[in-house]
C-alpha cells in the first residue's frame, strides 16, 4: 500500500511547485531575518486552494486527504521552501482538525442540517474560525506544551474553571508555533485539579483580557516560524468556544497526533531528499585538485548512501500514511515512520553541509538553513524518545 500517483496528484505537484517559485523563493530570505511570513501568503496560498488541501469542501477546504497533504508538504521542501515555511503556513493543520472533527458527525453537505435546521456550537465555530482561516483571512494555533510539561499533555496544568456561560482559564504556554501572528488559540485546558488528566479544548481569541502573547522565542531553526509564550490570567472564555464535550480533550488531541507526525516524517525525508540534490549539483560542479569533487569514489559513494537512506525514508512513511488513510491503527508504525524519516534527514544533511565545505556554513547556502531546521523533527510532535515507547508498546514491552 502507498500513495498512488494519480493525474490529480500530479497536478497538485506542480500546483504546489510554481507557488513556491513565483511566491517563495524570491522573499524566504527574508521572512527568516525577520522571524516570520507575512499573511499575505496565507491568502495567496488559499486562492490556490493549497491551505485548503485536507479539509473538506463542506468546512471551506479544497478536498482531498492526508495523502494529498504530504504531496503538498513534500513539494514544498522539495521545491526549495523549507520545513520552518510548512510550520509557519499550515499551522491550522494542527490547530482546525479538532473543531472540524467535533462538527463532522453533522457536517453532511451543509452545516445546520440537522434535527430541525438547528445549529450546534461546533457547527458555530466551523463558521467562526475554520472557513476564514481555510480562507487565509485568519491564522489559529495550537497550545498544549506548556513550560514544567514537555511531552506529558495529560499532566496539563492550565485550568479552566466554570463559572456560568463563561470557563475562567488560567496558565501558560510554551513553544507555541505561530503564536505570535495567531488570531485564536485552539489551547488544551484542565477542567478539574492542574495535571488530573481530564483535558478540554477551548478556542481562545487574541485580545481577550487576560490572554498575553509573551516574548517571540530565538531558535536554532525555523526562523521564518513565530514562536511564542502564551500567558493566561483570569481569561473569561465563552462556554460556546469549547470545541466537543467537556474533558473529551486528551482523546481528540491524541487522535490527530497520527497525522501531525507523519506531516513531521515527511518534511524529514522531504528535507534529506532535497539536500541529495544539492549535495549532487554543488559536488558535480565543484572542482578541487583539478578534478570535480563528484569524480571521486569516496564522494560518489556516499551521495549514494545518503539518497538510498532518504528514498527508504520516503516509501515507509508513504506505505504507513496510505494505511492510516484507509483507517487501520497504526500507532506504531507511525511512530517508527517518524523516527526513521528523522534519522535519515538528520544523517543526511549533516553529509550534505559537510560536502559544501565552507560554503555550507554560510547563511547564503540553503544547505545550512535545512541543517538548521532539521533538529526540531525529532523533538517537535513527540520526541524521538516517546516514540521509542509506543513502539516498544507495540511489541508487547
Amino acid at each position: 500500500m502507498t500513495i498512488v500517483d494519480t493525474p490529480e496528484r500530479r497536478q497538485l505537484r506542480e500546483l504546489t511547485r510554481a507557488f513556491v517559485t513565483r511566491e517563495v523563493l524570491p522573499h524566504l530570505d527574508d521572512w527568516e531575518r525577520a522571524g516570520e511570513v507575512p499573511r499575505e501568503l496565507h491568502a495567496t496560498a488559499a486562492k490556490l486552494g493549497l491551505l485548503g488541501i485536507g479539509f473538506p469542501e463542506s468546512v471551506g477546504g479544497s478536498g482531498g486527504d492526508l495523502l494529498d497533504s504530504i504531496i503538498v508538504t513534500e513539494e514544498i521542501i522539495r521545491s526549495g521552501g523549507s520545513s520552518g515555511l510548512v510550520a509557519a503556513l499550515f499551522t491550522h493543520g494542527i490547530a482546525l482538525p479538532h473543531m472540524v472533527a467535533a462538527a463532522g458527525g453533522r457536517l453532511g453537505g451543509s452545516l445546520g442540517g440537522r434535527l430541525g435546521g438547528q445549529r450546534s456550537t461546533d457547527d458555530d465555530l466551523i463558521d467562526r474560525y475554520v472557513r476564514p482561516t481555510l480562507a487565509g483571512t485568519m491564522i489559529g494555533a495550537l497550545a498544549v506544551t506548556e513550560p514544567d510539561g514537555g511531552s506529558d499533555v495529560a499532566g496539563i496544568r492550565t485550568t479552566a474553571r466554570r463559572d456560568g456561560d463563561h470557563y475562567v482559564v488560567n496558565g501558560s504556554k510554551t513553544y507555541i508555533t505561530s503564536g505570535i501572528r495567531a488570531d485564536f488559540v485552539t489551547t488544551a485546558v484542565c477542567t478539574d485539579f492542574p495535571g488530573s488528566g481530564e483535558l478540554t479544548l477551548l478556542v481562545v481569541d487574541k485580545g481577550t483580557p487576560g490572554f498575553t502573547v509573551g516574548r517571540r522565542l530565538e531558535k536554532l531553526g525555523w526562523h521564518c516560524s513565530d514562536t511564542a509564550e502564551l500567558s493566561f490570567v483570569d481569561v473569561r472564555v465563552p462556554v460556546t468556544h469549547r470545541i466537543g464535550a467537556e474533558d473529551t480533550g486528551f482523546l481528540a488531541i491524541m487522535q490527530h497526533f497520527a497525522t501531525e507526525r507523519l506531516s513531521l516524517a515527511t518534511q524529514a525525508y522531504a528535507t534529506a531528499q532535497r539536500c541529495v540534490e544539492l549535495a549532487v549539483r554543488w559536488c558535480r560542479d565543484r572542482s578541487t585538485f583539478g578534478r570535480p569533487l563528484a569524480s571521486r569514489q569516496l564522494i560518489r559513494h556516499r551521495l549514494a548512501e545518503m539518497h538510498t537512506r532518504a528514498e527508504a525514508a520516503r516509501a515507509y512513511v508513504h506505505e504507513v500514511a496510505a494505511r492510516v488513510a484507509a483507517g487501520e491503527p497504526v500507532v506504531a508504525e507511525v511512530a517508527m515512520a517518524k523516527n526513521v524519516a528523522v534519522a535519515a534527514c538528520a544523517e543526511v544533511v549533516d553529509q550534505a553541509l559537510q560536502l559544501h565545505g565552507g560554503y555550507g556554513y554560510l547563511r547564503d547556502a540553503e544547505v545550512e538553513r535545512h541543517y538548521r531546521d532539521a533538529r526540531i523533527l525529532g523533538i517537535g510532535g513527540g520526541t524521538t524518545e516517546i516514540m521509542n515507547e509506543i513502539i516498544a508498546k507495540g511489541i508487547g514491552l
